[in-house]
């Protein structure tokens, strides 16, 4: 039952990347801005072929060859149950892999990223939805194994 909830997961959250990146496309310019709440967050349509900061600029390939690398890893895992992820770390995982996949249709069906979330109040790239995902997936993820998941470090004596 887990696995059904896990792609109804990460077929909505693909899903909401999409449509918010849509309706950036149609109702922002490039490189417009609408402000959300000034002085902390606006929306500003960006076309990214890097990641964070512009970084590996136009090495499509290199995503392309990672987010492969990540499904297959995910895939054998899953399947096989070889490592002691909980439910919920397999949860914080598909979030991951579903920013990916909303950032890697993007990118072969345009060639680059739809950016939108600009923050105000600090000084950090423009990113969208996928991104979220992806961070705050990472994030939790390693939060709940370092400190709530202690099957995780024991080795097995088998």
């Amino acid at each position: 039952m887990s696995y059904v909830l896990m792609v109804i997961l990460a077929a909505g959250i693909v899903a909401a990347d999409q449509i918010t990146k849509f309706l950036t496309v149609a109702h922002i310019p490039l490189h417009g801005t609408v402000e959300v709440l000034p002085g902390i967050v606006r929306l500003t349509y960006v076309q990214n072929d890097g990641a964070a900061f512009s970084m590996f600029e136009g090495q499509q390939w290199l995503f392309a060859l990672i987010f492969v690398a990540f499904a297959a890893a995910i895939i054998w895992e899953f399947s096989k149950k070889r490592l002691p992820f909980t439910t919920f770390d397999r949860f914080c995982i598909v979030a991951v892999f579903a920013g990916g996949l909303g950032n890697m249709i993007d990118r072969l069906r345009m060639g680059y990223v739809v950016d939108m979330i600009a923050t105000e109040f600090i000084n950090f790239p423009v990113f969208n939805v996928a991104d979220c995902f992806i961070t705050c997936g990472c994030i939790i993820l390693l939060v709940h194994l370092i400190f709530f998941n202690k099957d995780f470090w024991k080795e097995d004596k088998s």
